[in-house]
């Protein structure tokens, strides 16, 4: 089945939108699942091995490379006890010198990398820096968590996760757009479905090109919600509209699913 999707941009404050595809229903085949009675051990209380400790034996120290907007919001989560009780925030690097920020101290890449104290670094600096810092905190033996995208080539990312790999480090790709409430409610409404026709559409302030990429990869992050609902998608059209003395810029992109039907 044949299926279009759209994605733009353009100037203002980044927000978006997006119209719940219309689609078909598949009826899905009868799936018997366990009930659970009073008998179910589970269901009265929590085994031994699902019990975990109030105060965990080990605390990963972390740095966060970064302190923009992701940067910041990573801050806060670590400092906060109730969501990160196996983490200790150590500190943060920054190109800038600001000292301290909300009681963590800035402290310099090499002494990051070098810090026995740190076990793992969320990079969470601009686009085009993600490779780099990646890289050199593997090379130094650091678990590291890095927001979407990891790197601005294919080749480039396969590379890391081998290095990854042979380190025997975790290298995870934070894409918070899956875990949005707007994703949620999609996948829920096209579950067990067929797609005949869809759209997904945003804005956003224009960025710079040689730190986020070319606007087709600036927008990657939205194009791969088509994916995680629909599957591989092949590319049928684009356009592109630069007004540059207006701040405009509008990509439109037409898509289809693997299932033509």
């Amino acid at each position: 089945m044949r299926a279009a999707g759209e994605v733009s941009a353009g100037p203002g404050r980044l927000r978006g939108w997006a119209r719940v595809p219309e689609v078909r229903r598949r009826e899905p085949e009868a799936v018997k699942r366990p009930r659970a009675t009073l008998r179910d051990p589970e269901h009265l209380a929590p085994t031994e091995e699902t019990k975990m400790s109030a105060e965990p034996e080990k605390k990963f120290g972390v740095v966060v490379v970064g302190v923009g907007r992701a940067g910041s919001v990573r801050i806060r989560d670590l400092r906060d006890p109730h969501s990160s009780a196996f983490l200790n925030l150590i500190g943060f690097v920054s190109r800038r010198e600001l000292g301290n920020l909300d009681e963590v101290r800035q402290i310099s890449l090499e002494d990051a990398l070098c810090s026995q104290e740190i076990e793992v670094a969320y990079i969470c600096s601009e686009s085009s820096s993600h490779e780099d810092y990646v890289r050199q905190f593997l090379q130094a033996g650091k678990h590291v968590l890095v927001e979407y995208p990891m790197t601005l080539s294919f080749a480039a990312a396969q590379d890391l996760w081998e290095l990854a790999a042979q380190k025997g480090k975790v290298l995870h790709e934070e894409h918070v757009e899956l875990l949005m409430e707007e994703f949620a409610f999609l996948k829920k409404e096209v579950m067990g479905k067929e797609l005949l026709k869809g759209s997904l559409h945003f804005t956003a302030s224009p960025l710079e090109e040689e730190k986020f990429g070319f606007p087709a990869f600036s927008g990657i992050s939205r194009l791969t919600w088509l994916v995680c609902l629909f599957g591989e998608l092949s590319l049928i059209s684009a356009t592109l509209e630069d007004r540059k003395e207006d701040q405009y810029l509008k990509m439109t992109v037409q898509l289809e699913t693997q299932d033509k039907g």
